[in-house]
């Protein structure tokens, strides 16, 4: 009797004890069942008594399921349901305590994913604690990963997904408050619990794309709806889903990172690693606090780094929209609508979304390019990505009728000599880019003055209009003065007719730039690869027991003579490319096959990678020939080849600010920077005096001050007192000057 008593009383030796042997010590376990069911009564009266004893008979029973199954079949639910209608007034380790349990049985499958997720998405939203919403959001991101590891769980995946939509869908019906002249934190009246359901809906679906688990439309529509929400925030951190930024994320509080930053950390941008240092200056001097000031800018340039070097578009998630122009008209309709209520940045992500939607998916939304001419000036706040964002929304089937008086406002208000350099480049980099995308958007006289500005005396200006110039040579040369469009535009456009209007195209497609070279590089590899033709060989005939003379053998196999000429290929260029140098195409070869049209494209589906090889393939072809004749025209197509291969890498035709802002000055070295600079150009370099004399001369010795007076520039001695006083002597003096140097002539002769 004593001894079990003991062991009732020590818990961590009877659960030793039970798991060892189940059977033996099933009536000390129904003992302590029997008091938790007792436990479980009081505390759902009063969750303050005896607290810590319910928490240590709920972490004894959860590790001791797995041996009485059927005496513990319910146990499960009853912590569910715990948490669920009690959470609020549940001590802070209880609620710890319980989570963590219920994850530690979905670990050991006495519960499924369903269950678990359907009891922890829920309390994300009611939380307080960044340590306990850490862990819930970590084992619903590890649990989701442990379903989809070997293959997609669909069934659990809609189920998950159906959730995170009606946590997004039940607060769409609130009054929509802006954020325009407000800071909004999470304990504002308009940040109610259901727009924290769909907050978080929004995080963690994002999360799941990113770790790759969820990609596919059915999250894709959870974001897209989450863009319509009325509480601003869920809308800024869907909206920078789709943008690719990681910007929003924190909007359900304090971050799980900023927890643990020093006190100034939190109060500065986290972003900002100079304030960060101003900070630090003001404060008290100590070495703790200069190694926390290194750590987080360290911290900072890395996150940097990282965002500089990821993609910038989520491209992916914005063609697996479900209806691109509905999506974008209602995006419209909420500038429109709520334009008094949203603050300038809030207006300038939403114009991001919709012209990369409308870039991406060739939409006309003919409003858009209205209403974003009230921003264009030269001093509104965030003009390059305002800018950035008009020159990407249009594309080659947006009417030109729409464009010009886009681009006659900002020829008015970037482009006159009562504004910067920087503005100038601005705005010809705008016109550019859109002119680029739709060049029937510019009409022959704005199109002259623009170009005239590469007369400017600023080299940046200088190098924007050549630009300019250089796509109308490219594009619509018929728009160019004729001593502006070049040789090579000139000739062109005597040979061939005018560009067509904007919607016509009369020349049908009879040919693929750079097919020829495809076709050459793949009969060289497959003359040069014998392996590969052993291998195809060796499929011949492979069937034994087939009659020579029947044209079927008796399992039912036809023997269907091949045709070349109808044979149909369908390859990947990517292991064709594995050839090496010798794959590629020589320049004599390009020059031979210039001249002909290729049929391989009647043969054989051309993947990206077979468009791909071509790029390489011409700018190799390129390259032989600069090496042959230094040829300016010919460079200028290799830099072009070489741009078109960096934009397939990119797979976008994303417009950032600093296409907009163009080349800028360089900024002016501070003066550690100058220092530095001093200091290396003293390596290698001999202290005090010049070696000049010494190098050059036969016999080494410095110059003479003779020798110095001799060469200085005239402009530099024309106001001494020797020159002056050579113009005041009077004629005595010239004389006298003049007799010496006769006697000192006599002398050296």
């Amino acid at each position: 009797m004593p001894r079990g008593i003991l062991l009732t009383s020590n818990l961590p030796q009877l659960q030793n004890l039970i798991k060892r042997d189940p059977k033996a010590y099933k009536e000390e376990f129904l003992q302590q069942w029997n008091h938790y069911n007792t436990i479980r009564q009081i505390f759902h009266l009063n969750p303050e008594e005896q607290a810590n004893h319910f928490r240590e008979l709920t972490s004894f029973i959860t590790q001791l399921v797995q041996c009485y199954p059927e005496e513990t079949a319910e146990f499960p639910a009853q912590l569910s349901t715990l948490l669920m209608l009690n959470y609020q007034i549940l001590p802070p380790d209880i609620r710890r305590s319980l989570v963590q349990n219920l994850a530690m049985l979905r670990g050991r499958n006495v519960i499924s994913s369903v269950t678990l997720l359907q009891t922890l998405f829920p309390l994300l939203p009611r939380t307080t604690s960044t340590s306990l919403r850490t862990f819930i959001r970590e084992t619903i991101l590890s649990d989701m990963k442990l379903a989809n590891a070997r293959a997609k769980n669909h069934k659990l995946n809609r189920v998950i997904q159906s959730m995170l939509f009606g946590m997004v869908e039940r607060g769409m019906d609130l009054d929509f408050v802006g954020d325009k002249g407000k800071t909004k934190t999470a304990s504002d009246s308009n940040f109610r619990p259901s727009g924290q359901d769909a907050m978080w809906a929004v995080v963690l679906t994002k999360e799941l794309w990113q770790k790759s688990i969820w990609n596919d439309a059915k999250s894709v529509a959870i974001m897209a709806l989450a863009c319509f929400h009325p509480v601003v925030k869920v809308q800024r951190a869907s909206i920078h889903f789709f943008l690719g930024s990681d910007q929003g994320d924190d909007e359900t509080g304090a971050s799980d990172d900023e927890a643990t930053l020093p006190p100034y950390s939190r109060i500065l941008s986290l972003n900002n690693p100079t304030m960060l240092q101003h900070r630090r200056e003001i404060n008290k001097k100590t070495r703790s606090g200069n190694r926390k000031l290194e750590r987080q800018i360290k911290k900072v340039n890395k996150k940097r780094a990282e965002k500089s070097s990821s993609q910038l578009v989520n491209f992916p998630a914005l063609q697996l929209l479900h209806d691109p122009q509905t999506f974008g008209e209602r995006l419209y309709e909420n500038l429109g609508r709520y334009e008094k209520k949203l603050s300038l940045d809030h207006k300038i992500i939403i114009m991001q979304l919709l012209s990369r939607v409308m870039g991406s998916h060739k939409l006309c939304i003919l409003g858009f390019y209205t209403y974003v001419v009230r921003y264009i000036t030269h001093h509104q706040l965030s003009i390059p990505s305002i800018l950035a964002a008009l020159a990407q929304s249009v594309h080659e089937l947006t009417p030109p009728d729409a464009l010009e008086p886009v681009i006659r406002k900002i020829a008015q208000e970037f482009i006159h000599p009562g504004v910067g350099s920087e503005v100038i480049v601005a705005g010809l980099n705008t016109i550019r880019e859109i002119c680029r995308r739709q060049p029937w958007a510019m009409n022959e006289d704005l199109l002259g003055d623009l170009v005239s500005y590469r007369k400017s005396r600023d080299k940046t200006v200088v190098a924007t209009a050549r630009g300019l110039l250089q796509l109308f040579r490219e594009v619509n040369p018929g728009m160019l003065k004729r001593r502006e469009r070049g040789k090579e535009a000139s000739m062109g456009h005597t040979k061939e007719a005018h560009s067509q209007p904007f919607g016509h195209n009369t020349k049908a497609a009879d040919n693929i730039d750079g097919l020829v070279l495809l076709e050459d590089h793949l009969r060289f590899l497959r003359t040069e690869n014998l392996e590969e033709a052993e291998d195809e060989q060796a499929w011949d005939n492979w069937f034994i027991e087939s009659d020579p003379d029947s044209s079927s053998d008796e399992s039912g196999w036809i023997n269907v003579e091949s045709d070349e000429s109808n044979k149909f290929e369908i390859s990947d260029s990517d292991n064709e490319m594995a050839g090496g140098e010798p794959g590629f195409a020589r320049s004599d070869q390009h020059e031979r096959s210039s001249t002909r049209v290729s049929s391989l494209a009647t043969a054989k589906i051309l993947t990206p990678a077979d468009f791909a090889l071509i790029n390489d393939l011409k700018i190799k072809a390129a390259t032989a020939v600069i090496e042959k004749m230094n040829g300016t025209v010919t460079k200028r197509k290799l830099a072009a080849l070489e741009a078109n291969k960096k934009h397939v890498v990119a797979d976008s035709d994303f417009i950032s600010e600093n296409d907009i802002l163009g080349p800028r000055k360089k900024v002016k070295a501070d003066y550690a920077a100058r220092v530095a600079s001093i200091e290396k150009g003293r390596e290698d370099r001999e202290a005090f005096g010049s070696n000049k004399g010494k190098k050059k001369k036969g016999v080494p010795s410095s110059s003479t001050n003779k020798e110095k007076a001799r060469n200085k520039p005239f402009m530099m001695v024309m106001s001494s007192g020797a020159v002056r006083g050579k113009k005041r002597a009077s004629l005595k003096e010239k004389q006298q000057r003049l007799r010496r140097h006769i006697d000192r002539a006599k002398r050296s002769r």
